[in-house]
């Protein structure tokens, strides 16, 4: 069954490194706790927000050596007071997870976009597993 798996995360600047290594940072946390791997994705969609413009987050996954995984990328909407400087993943990926075993992942200040979901802490574990 093809899942979709959410997360988003933030950066302080609009610098190039700052949106790839916490992309990065952001791709591999969503895999490994979801247990797939890119031979299961089916493709990811990455949007950032409009003050975000230094690079592309899909960049980020080809570091990574995703190569032959689908990517695009858009802008988000720019909707007054959303949060700012925000990089979102929707990640589609082939697994046996049924949906409410799916684990989305948001970091940093990205945390309070999805806070009715358990967090994740910073080795990638959920809080309650340290």
């Amino acid at each position: 069954m093809i899942r979709g798996i959410r997360g988003a995360t933030t950066v302080d600047r609009n610098q190039r490194e700052d949106i790839l290594s916490a992309t990065e940072e952001l791709l591999q946390r969503m895999a490994e706790l979801n247990g797939v791997s890119p031979e299961e994705m089916t493709s990811i969609i990455f949007t950032m927000t409009p003050d975000l413009n230094a690079a592309f987050p899909a960049e980020a996954a080809r570091r990574l050596g995703w190569k032959y995984v689908p990517l695009m990328c858009m802008s988000e909407l720019a909707v007054p007071g959303s949060l700012p400087r925000t990089i979102r993943v929707l990640m589609q990926a082939e697994t046996a997870r049924l949906q409410s075993e799916v684990r989305h992942v948001y970091l940093r200040e990205a945390r309070v976009l999805r806070s009715d979901l358990e967090p994740v802490d910073a080795a990638g574990g959920s809080e309650h597993e340290r």
